[in-house]
């Protein structure tokens, strides 16, 4: 969400009224989500102006680790200066801590060439908001979960039940520290996930919703404790021992 939401703020300062718009000063201390959004908390050091060049060897971007030749214009100008500059900007500040973590396993390689494009500076910052709505398009449609074996069929479903809530193992990348908490597309992902994971032995899809409107599914270890509980399903491992209690 952050790196999506970053992405669309530096399309918009590509192809702004003004110009193209660098952050002089691009740090992630400028930055502030509000209402899930990336905003720009210090405007002060944006320019756009780019820089003047007589040839091509006056347009060397650089950075501490990388340098990159770029083209001088025909108006003496460096072509996409100020764009990639905050492209691969964002690339060392925001993609490479961000993208490779919390992903699905099918959507990493996805992740993966979008960070080693930028990180090259092969993608300009219109292929990078392409390549990620094409990531974020699979994700919510659940179209990267294809091809998958099917395990919903090794739960037993219990309809007007769920699991005493309270601390249980963990996981990454979790939504609560107290347990593991994870967003899935369905039941049957959810079901795919328990069954990777020894410790767990039944799970169920919560009400709560991610800002892509996917389910979250609440992972456990224990499927004996359960109470009344009209709005949901447990889902319980058909090898786990129910006891005398269910």
């Amino acid at each position: 969400q952050i790196c999506l939401s970053l992405v669309k703020l530096l399309f918009y300062l590509a192809h702004s009224p003004l110009g193209s718009i660098v952050l002089l000063d691009f740090q992630p201390r400028q930055f502030v989500m509000v209402d899930g959004n990336l905003k720009v908390t210090d405007m002060d050091d944006a320019s756009t102006e780019e820089l003047s060049c007589k040839e091509d060897n006056d347009c060397t971007l650089e950075f501490p680790t990388k340098s990159f030749p770029l083209k001088c214009s025909a108006v003496g100008k460096c072509e996409g200066i100020n764009e990639k500059k905050n492209l691969f900007n964002a690339y060392r500040y925001f993609f490479t801590y961000l993208l490779p973590h919390s992903a699905p396993p099918a959507l990493r390689p996805f992740l993966s060439d979008i960070l080693n494009a930028t990180g090259d500076l092969r993608y300009g910052i219109n292929e990078t908001l392409r390549a990620f709505e094409k990531v974020l398009h699979l994700y919510k449609s659940g179209l990267y979960l294809q091809k998958r074996p099917l395990l919903l069929k090794d739960y037993i479903s219990l309809k007007g039940f769920r699991a005493v809530e309270g601390e249980d193992y963990k996981c990454w990348p979790s939504y609560s520290h107290l347990g593991c908490l994870l967003s899935i597309h369905g039941a049957e992902e959810a079901a795919a996930i328990c069954s990777s994971q020894s410790q767990c032995q039944s799970f169920i899809v919560t009400q709560q919703r991610t800002w892509t409107g996917r389910p979250l599914a609440s992972f456990q270890s224990s499927p004996t404790d359960l109470v009344p509980d009209a709005s949901t399903v447990v889902y319980i491992k058909r090898s786990a021992s129910l006891g005398e209690r269910l």
